[in-house]
This record gives C-alpha cells, structure tokens and sequence, in this order.
C-alpha cells in the first residue's frame, strides 16, 4: 500500500460512515430520516413502493484489474435502478451496502462512492442508507433500490397476451463484446507487461460494458406516447433469457425476428474480430440493460419507426413455444445461453472435482 493511502483501519467503521455522510447530502422532501440511525424513513405518499436489490461480487461480476471503481460504483446504482424503470416505476432511494479487504484503502473506497453518488444524482435518487463489514474474498457491493408508481401504471412479467408485439430499446450484444475486449487485453497484458492495452477506437463497446446507463427515458416516453407495456423487464442476462422468463410467467410462446434484432455496426465488427455471430451475441451476451417489453397491437403505430425502440417479434399461443426466425425465413425453437451465476459456478466446481 502507498504511504499516501488510508488504512480503513485508521478510521474504523464509525468513522467511516461519519466520513461517508458529510458526502450525502438528502434533497428529497420524502425522506424524513436517511443515514444515521437503525434504519431509514420515507413518506411516499399514497403511491406503491417498489424495491430490488442486486449484488455485485469482485472475481464474479466484475474484475478491478481493468474497472475503474468511480466506474464500478456508477454500474451498481444502474443495475438496480435498472430494476425499478422495468416496473413501469420511479426510483427514489437507495441503500448501500459494501464488504471490502485491507487491501482497499479509504481513498479507493472514496473513488467508488463517487461513481455511486453521480449515478444517485443522474436518476435522481436518494442515498439513506447501509452497510460496512470487512470480506476475505475481495470487494462486494450489494444495492437496494425503492421506487413508486401508482398501482394501475406498474408493469409485470406475466401479463403479455398472444398477439402482443415484443420491443426492445437501444442496442444488443454491445457490452458483452466490450466484456471480449477488456478480456482479451487483459491476457495479452499478463502474457507481456510491456504491452499496452490496445482500447482505441472501441469507446462505445468499452463504455456499454464499464459504464452502461439505465432507461429512464424510455419510461418518460412511454408516458407521453401514452403506452403502456402488457409486461416488461430489464436485459441484464441476455435477450433470449429475459424473453423466456415473460414467455413462462405470461405462459406465451413467442416468435422473434433475426432481421430485427439491433445491433450497433461497431459490435458486429467486434464480434466479427472474435469470429463470434453478432446474433449470438445479441441474444445471449446480457449486461446492455435496455428493456424488454410487450404492447398491445392497437400501439403499433405509436411505436413504430421510434428510433429509441425496435418492434422484434410477436407473442404467440403457448404451445407454439419461442422460435427465432432467421434471415432465410426458417423458424428453430430459441435457446437461452445467457448468464447464470449458479449453473457456471457448478460446472467450475466440477472442473476442478475432476482434475
């Protein structure tokens, strides 16, 4: 450790968390208590509470060999808040909870906070409170997010309906190339330590992965189109994965459209670096945290040709089950490859039984 860096030991948890609330600054006139006491208070009135939590683990979710932690720290907000924009709903607060070595000084832990702190103000979110404890296995970051909506504008998983046309904001597949890229750089790296990252060029794919933001835009305008998804949910582990889940809890089938899949030129490119199929990417890659969502047939038109949005498919009668239909007009049923922490965590435990 440098001289210039702070033990957390130096501080202690209390002083800390003493160090840590002369950066919050509480804005929110519904938050009546935040940090400081056993737990936080808010008022939402006479609207719904939503909340989500996720955890983010160092080694599993993310490698600080090649994330800067300011970035790290904006990517946890985003990935919950994420969350709360696929209710249908508005995020105001969030608690943050973090596990941490020695081997993080105060300043380290400073510079995540920061990334934290930008993203709670980009959405316009509350921090109230937490929690510290000391890890044996690297940093971990665990979020929980709370937003309101009122009962009749919040959006399920279960209610797309046969007919209903499946849309998808932005761009797929880009952070899971960016993921390749870092990856790749970083073996050269180990391989060679006199050579350089090579990164140029690749800031789109690269900011997709270390800095992805969240679509609150689209629930805004969603609003003022006066839409209103049938079922929605965030891509966090692929688009042929989100798909089935609404699919099963909506118990539809679905048709997608391989000609409508978007996809940045900048990520076919990559992909095509990696001799990877750009569809395969758009699929299964996940971490890009647009949205997913079903509306009704009587909304085509408000949607289409909405450069923010791209109508991809339709629902269908459940016994149909989920088909891609490639750019030759052939229909095969899809299969969902995206990330699963559990099923790779069990396949590395039986590697290692084996060897």
């Amino acid at each position: 450790m440098e001289d210039n860096k702070t033990a957390l030991s130096e501080l202690g948890e209390f002083g800390f968390i003493d160090r840590l609330m002369k950066k919050i600054k509480i804005s929110d006139k519904s938050v009546i208590k935040g940090i400081g006491d056993d737990a936080a208070v808010v008022d939402f009135g006479n609207k719904k509470t939503v909340i989500s939590t996720d955890t983010l683990t160092e080694g599993v979710h993310f490698d600080v060999s090649y994330t800067p932690l300011k970035h790290l720290g904006y990517k946890a907000v985003v990935v919950n808040v994420s969350d709360i924009f696929a209710m249908n709903a508005k995020p105001k607060a969030i608690t943050v909870s973090l596990s941490f070595s020695s081997r993080y000084p105060v300043e380290a832990i400073d510079e995540l906070y920061e990334g934290i702190l930008l993203a709670a103000k980009m959405y316009g979110v509350e921090v109230i409170g937490g929690d510290t404890t000391t890890s044996l296995s690297g940093l971990i970051i665990n979020i929980t997010a709370m937003g309101v909506a009122n009962e009749e504008d919040i959006v399920y998983r279960n209610g797309a309906k046969e007919n209903d046309l499946l849309v998808v904001t932005g761009d797929l597949g880009s952070a899971y190339v960016g993921l390749q890229l870092l990856e790749r750089e970083k073996q050269v790296f180990k391989a060679n330590d006199k050579i350089q990252p090579d990164l140029e060029g690749n800031d789109y794919v690269l900011e997709r992965i270390l800095k992805p933001e969240a679509r609150a835009d689209i629930i805004e305008l969603l609003s003022k189109m006066e839409v209103k998804p049938t079922s929605m949910i965030d891509i966090s582990d692929g688009l042929a994965s989100e798909i089935f889940h609404i699919c099963t809890q909506s118990e539809v089938g679905c048709s997608i459209y391989e000609d409508k899949l978007p996809i940045d030129p900048q990520t076919v490119l990559k992909a095509q670096d990696f001799e990877m199929n750009p569809t395969i990417v758009a699929l299964n890659g996940g971490e890009d945290y647009e949205l997913l969502f079903t509306i009704k047939q009587e909304d085509f038109e408000k949607v289409k040709g909405n450069p923010h949005m791209s109508i991809i498919g339709h629902m269908t009668d459940k016994n149909a089950g989920v088909n891609l239909v490639t750019r030759d007009n052939s229909s095969a049923p899809l299969t969902a490859q995206g990330w699963d922490a559990f099923l790779k965590r069990e396949a590395d435990d039986e590697g290692k039984e084996e060897e």
